[in-house]
């Protein structure tokens, strides 16, 4: 495996960035200086988080999210979180 997460990935499995394995191993992410435990799905490259909004359902019974834009920072976390 690699040392460092992916640019772009969700906690949903019917979404094309999915990766059980990864996920599995744990992922911590930092937005906007803050370590978030709620994110769904993050790009570091576009710097942005999805977060869910409340306790909303869409029809299909998923999270209601909404997209925040910032710094985003990824570690696993087996791993030292970066400083």
């Amino acid at each position: 495996m690699s040392d460092s997460p992916p640019d772009r990935l969700c906690v949903n499995p019917r979404s094309p960035f999915y990766d059980g394995a990864l996920l599995d191993r744990g992922i911590g992410v930092r937005f906007n200086g803050v370590e978030r435990h709620n994110v769904e799905e993050y790009c570091v490259s576009e710097g942005w988080v999805r977060l869910p909004v409340g306790k909303s359902l869409d029809r299909k019974g998923n999270a209601m999210t909404m997209k925040a834009s910032g710094k985003v920072e990824v570690w696993f976390l087996d791993a030292a979180p970066p400083a």
